[in-house]
């Protein structure tokens, strides 16, 4: 009996595992250069207008949906001076605009954004201009990440449990139809696809009712508010929901009836995994995975209508790969029954998981190609960076399946020919496992037996009985398929992780659009306060440009409302902590109402600390901070 492949085998093989390798560390669940940026402003940012605007228009890199409170537009009171909600400029739907308030008092305005991108991800924003001339401003817009709230962290959690629950579905079925038909009479197999089904619907439904929260930054109590569901509903992610949950009651229907036909103890024979079983299953399987592609990254960017049937197909793959690997460890974990996986059955796995990393290879090509970009992205960016800790684990992945092989093929090896007598009391089927991915290695099966047996789904006693060490080399095995499955289970976190993220072309595409319109100057406000009686205030820094290289600084102190103030002495250092840079001294000197200098050099980009020390007599004096980000210098 051979030991292992042939040497052509081993080649191949080793070229397949390459392959695999490359696709899946460019590859994630979202394929598209997704998420939209904010190209434009009118007025610009950090701008100061002569004449008050008329409306403040946003241009985005891709369309975008509003609601009532996407766009608001905060006077230095902090009053609203938008009457009515953003519509978008022109019907042009990258754009929102909304109209003014007459008569704007001068001084410093800040705009707050928030809108959903074409791919169903909300991003946000916020920045300033000014009428007449800059003051201080009491608004607060919130800068932290658009899915920093309660309802964007539950979003993500019932994210992942949907995709969960899909692998686990379309896993399990895909064992059941193509690899063993008796395997639906297995009570494991059986909750494998219940808790699937259970996991897909309720993780829907609870996307469905977060969705408004989610795209508006709300409260978790709005997710019944009838207006968002509304509005959720009338949406391409709603509808798409709404589509998901009915498959799933047609899926509902289709394991009903299986049941059913369990029960009558008629579902045994292949019949039952016949063409048009398998192809209902299979187009379930397809229409389950459009309801994400339709709504997500890919339908959004370049070449939507290639990047919609490779996202549909990469999901199905993934269900197929990781929901058949963890069906497969519950039936070779099970202990004390009399019917094991037949290795005939182990098999056809092997074929069919060899076929979905083929499709994972294809679709990982064509979206390293969409997401990515460039290798420079992989660590400049936080789509790359995480994309990098995808890579560590997907290493893991294929070393754990290696050694499920090297085990599989030495239990295989353990079996003795059919028809040789060993001394054990009773037959026992010999599970076998071969490395996801990769083509089945030799079986020790009879010659002559006919491929399907008598008894449940066509597969009899296919194997010999084994030989003394095969029951160390089972257990082994179990050993090392479950910790690929585990693996597997941390790829997918990772994997739905990436969904969440900025791809890196998109990334790119954003500065490169941005930069165009990058505002001369960046101005930041910062409040102090001694304690005392007339003793607040707050200083406003302008950097000009505000890039690495020479810099011009600015600094003007108010007073608590918001009149010109004159201190005896500012100053200004400042540090890049990441870098360890700094602190460098800015020398402001006294210009007779405001102080500046001239020749600040600012040598790294990134966020920079600004620490303002301002003396309002002899003895009183405070020590105030802020953050500003320094850009690279442009580009000729």
């Amino acid at each position: 009996m051979p030991t292992g492949s042939p040497p052509a085998r081993r080649s191949s093989i080793a070229l397949v595992l390459v392959a695999a390798v490359l696709a899946l560390v460019f590859a994630g669940a979202g394929p598209a250069s997704a998420h939209a940026g904010l190209s434009g402003s009118d007025p610009a940012e950090a701008s100061v207008l002569q004449t008050e605007p008329k409306h403040v228009t946003l241009t985005f890199t891709e369309s975008v949906s509003l609601s009532d409170e996407s766009l608001r537009v905060l006077s230095p009171n902090n009053e609203r001076v938008n009457p009515r909600p953003a519509q978008h400029a022109d019907g042009k739907q990258n754009t929102a605009r909304v109209e003014l308030s007459d008569k704007l008092p001068q001084g410093t305005y800040t705009v707050a954004w928030r809108v959903v991108s074409a791919d169903g991800h909300p991003i946000s924003g916020a920045f300033v201009f000014s009428v007449g001339k800059t003051s201080g401003t009491v608004a607060v817009a919130a800068t932290g990440s658009p899915d920093d709230t309660a309802a964007g962290r539950l979003y993500g959690i019932f994210r992942y449990v949907a995709y969960t629950g899909l692998a686990l579905l379309v896993g399990a079925a895909a064992f059941v139809l193509v690899c063993w038909p008796a395997a639906a009479a297995v009570r494991p197999v059986r909750r494998l696809l219940a808790v699937g089904w259970l996991a897909l619907v309720a993780s829907t439904v609870a996307l469905l009712l977060l969705r408004g929260p989610y795209e508006t930054g709300g409260q978790v109590a709005s997710a019944f508010d009838p207006e968002h569901l509304g509005r959720t509903v009338s949406g391409r992610p709603g509808a798409a929901l709404l589509a998901r949950l009915a498959l799933l009651a047609v899926a509902a229907l289709l394991l009903k009836r299986r049941a059913v036909r369990i029960e009558r103890h008629d579902d045994g024979s292949p019949a039952e995994a016949d063409a048009r079983s398998r192809l209902t299953w299979a187009g379930l399987a397809l229409a389950l995975a459009c309801t994400w592609a339709a709504a997500e990254h890919a339908s959004a960017g370049i070449q939507v209508p290639l990047a919609v049937p490779v996202a549909v197909l990469h999901l199905v793959a993934m269900g197929v790969w990781l929901g058949g690997l963890l069906t497969l460890v519950l039936l070779l974990r099970r202990r004390g029954n009399d019917q094991e996986v037949p290795a005939s059955a182990v098999g056809r796995f092997s074929t069919l998981a060899f076929a979905a990393v083929a499709v994972l290879v294809g679709t990982g090509v064509y979206q390293s190609w969409r997401q990515v970009g460039s290798w420079e992205a992989l660590w400049t960016t936080s789509y790359g960076k995480t994309l990098v800790v995808k890579i560590a684990a997907v290493v893991l992945v294929l070393c754990a399946a290696a050694f499920s092989r090297r085990w599989t093929a030495r239990l295989v090896n353990a079996t003795p020919p059919a028809g040789e007598t060993l001394p054990l009391p009773e037959r026992e089927r010999v599970p076998a496992l071969h490395m996801v991915g990769a083509p089945a290695a030799p079986a020790a099966t009879d010659p002559g037996a006919t491929p399907e047996g008598p008894g449940r789904g066509g597969d009899g006693d296919d194997t010999a009985p084994p030989g003394p060490r095969a029951d160390g080399h089972r257990r082994a095995l179990r050993r090392t398929v479950t910790l690929e499955a585990v693996l597997g289970v941390v790829v997918l976190a990772i994997t739905t992780l990436l969904t969440g993220t900025q791809p890196s072309r998109a990334a790119a595409e954003t500065v490169t659009v941005a930069s165009a319109e990058e505002p001369q100057a960046k101005v930041v406000t910062v409040p102090f306060d001694m304690g005392k009686a007339g003793r607040r205030g707050s200083v406003q820094i302008t950097l000009a440009p505000g890039r690495v290289g020479e810099n011009t600084v600015e600094a003007v102190v108010y007073t608590a409302d918001a009149g010109l103030a004159t201190v005896p002495e500012l100053r200004l250092t400042l540090t890049q902590e990441e870098l360890g840079i700094g602190p460098l001294d800015a020398r402001l000197k006294n210009q007779k109402g405001y102080w500046a200098a001239y020749d600040l050099q600012l040598p790294m980009p990134g966020v920079w600390t600004l620490n303002i020390t301002v003396r309002t007599t002899d003895i009183d004096q405070v020590t105030v901070h802020e953050t500003v980000r320094i850009t690279s210098p442009r580009r000729p």
